[in-house]
């Protein structure tokens, strides 16, 4: 099978498309021939070496992918060949991936398989932030930052799904009427004004009860400092490339809450949160509601100019590899 991989941490120039052995599923494991697979930032850290946690080299970057699964391990009973399922996968920018049967959801009938890969790990993680986090209530003033970007434009979604009021905060005009498409009630220009100052003329002054923080860097503060009195903060990521530093005594004279969530290690830590959570987004995505944006689309061949468009972090929503097997052609 072709995959892109890397073979020296770097630049998305590192990523090169080589011919490898298709893996085969271990027993409880799905092998699934990948239609579409959507970058997230996160993707653009590890090749770069900057993320949390160093994988060997080399490795086929990717983690969210949509497909038909072709082989099932012995131990696999909720799928067969032939299904279509979104995956948390691994290695996803190739044309075929091995993921746990754990990791793997049915695909609604009516969606394509660029609108499910890009669909299944921003909006999770986004519903987890909400629901399982942050817990958030209807009627809850709810910030997220970063809101034009996949990520961001999910929570905006999900938070107004569950009765919050949104406001979001991004760095373009564009960005900013994605996440007025998806519901934002304000939305603050974070990149030519005061984020502080912004949030205070939409709302008022420490009238936040959540802050959804996909971004870090210099805007965590000042988004700290408008939560109101035990208000909860949701670090998610630090897509601006800045770990911001808090000061304490902040959070102490707020009676403030900072968790923070890392999607691939939820379900393990909370597997009760992670169940309900997952029934109940599998729900309403299968009504239709919930649909990404998806800012452009690339072949596997040019993974890398996709790679280098994501940490640009010019797209608006999300960005997806379409993938055709070279069986296929």
């Amino acid at each position: 099978m072709r995959a892109a991989r890397i073979h020296e941490l770097g630049s998305a120039e590192a990523v090169s498309i080589d011919v490898v052995e298709t893996p085969s599923p271990g027993a409880d494991e799905l092998l699934i021939s990948v239609e579409a697979a959507a970058v997230n930032f996160p993707d653009t850290l590890m090749i770069a070496g900057r993320y949390q946690t160093k994988t060997p080299l080399p490795f086929v970057p990717g983690h969210e992918c949509a497909g038909i699964v072709t082989a099932v391990g012995v131990d696999v009973t909720g799928f067969v060949p032939g299904d279509r399922v979104a995956a948390l996968a691994p290695g996803a920018f190739a044309e075929y991936a091995v993921v746990p049967e754990s990791s793997a959801i049915p695909v609604p009938e009516g969606v394509t398989p660029a609108e499910a890969a890009a669909t299944w790990v921003c909006h999770l993680t986004a519903y987890h932030a909400l629901r399982s986090v942050a817990q958030v209530e209807p009627d809850d003033l709810v910030l997220v930052l970063g809101a034009g970007g996949g990520l961001g434009l999910a929570a905006v979604e999900l938070a107004v799904s569950l009765g919050a009021k949104v406001i979001a905060a991004a760095s373009s005009t564009e960005k900013l009427n994605a996440a007025r498409d998806r519901g934002a009630r304000h939305v603050v220009d974070y990149a030519g004004g005061d984020l502080r100052e912004g949030i205070r003329a939409a709302v008022g002054p420490g009238a936040l009860q959540v802050v959804i923080d996909p971004v870090g860097g210099r805007w965590a503060e000042p988004a700290l400092r408008e939560l109101s009195w035990g208000g909860r903060y949701v670090t998610l990521g630090y897509a601006s490339g800045e770990i911001p530093s808090i000061p304490l005594n902040l959070v102490l004279l707020k009676g403030a809450i900072i968790k923070g969530l890392e999607i691939r290690t939820f379900a393990q830590h909370n597997p009760v949160g992670a169940a309900r959570d997952r029934a109940e987004f599998t729900e309403l995505w299968s009504t239709g509601r919930i649909r990404p944006r998806i800012h452009a689309r690339y072949p596997l061949d040019d993974t890398a100019a996709a790679m280098t468009a994501v940490a640009s972090r010019q797209s608006v929503g999300k960005t997806v590899i379409e993938i055709v097997s070279s069986e296929s052609r």
